[in-house]
């Protein structure tokens, strides 16, 4: 494990499923229940350096259970006034290792991996790598990691329309849907940019890309954008 300690000092799994008790997705668990458990077991630990609680979230993580992923990201999260620059390194090797749908993509990128960007947004050139990956949500990730910062003012000099240029063509409807999305929270901020950017590209963009983006423009923008 990258630049984490090997000394575990709990057995974070067994605490972890023993407040669980036998509940899980199937079963009727909400995320909200588990974010209540994962709270109340953060509280719990002597130890919240960086590098023993993200030790903690990737043996979570290894056991590749939806709750316990919740957990993680989660504990990630509470850490993020210590993040350093280097912490990019082991978000992105979760991403790439244990994320395996665009649940997980979300909750980690609007979450702790968005913050570690707004705090150093010159890696936005490294992400920009991530939107021709193979697995579909790491090339979602490339948008949606962006929705945090953009949410919280924190751009900093980023571009996302790099990101969404970048992702103009791809076929997946997950991946369109994702730089829909960060075109639409950040028509908040931008509206008339926003809405410069998607008269442009109007004609090549995919429709669910386009009609998730321009969501939060005023009717009369809508409107000129739907014109044929």
């Amino acid at each position: 494990m990258n630049n984490l300690p090997t000394k575990i000092e709990m057995n974070i799994i067994q605490e972890v499923q023993n407040r669980l008790g036998n509940a899980s997705k199937q079963s009727g668990l909400t995320t909200g229940r588990v974010r209540s458990i994962s709270s109340s077991l953060f509280s719990t630990l002597e130890d919240r350096s960086l590098n023993t609680v993200l030790n903690y979230c990737e043996q979570l993580l290894a056991e590749r259970k939806w709750e316990l992923g919740v957990i993680a990201y989660d504990w990630a999260y509470k850490v993020r006034k210590l993040y350093r620059e280097d912490t990019f390194y082991i978000f992105e090797r979760w991403l790439k290792e244990y994320v395996s749908g665009w649940g997980d993509c979300d909750d980690f990128c609007t979450h702790a991996f968005g913050e570690l960007l707004g705090q150093y947004p010159h890696l936005l050139l490294k992400v920009m790598d991530w939107t021709h990956y193979s697995d579909f949500w790491v090339r979602r990730a490339s948008a949606v990691i962006l929705i945090y910062p953009i949410k919280k003012g924190m751009l900093k000099g980023m571009d996302p329309y790099i990101i969404s240029d970048r992702l103009m063509d791809d076929s997946h409807d997950l991946v369109q849907k994702g730089y829909g999305w960060m075109l639409k929270i950040l028509s908040r901020a931008k509206p008339e940019e926003v809405f410069h950017y998607l008269l442009k590209n109007k004609s090549q963009m995919p429709r669910v890309a386009f009609r998730y983006a321009l969501e939060k423009l005023t009717p009369a923008q809508r409107a000129v954008l739907m014109e044929k």
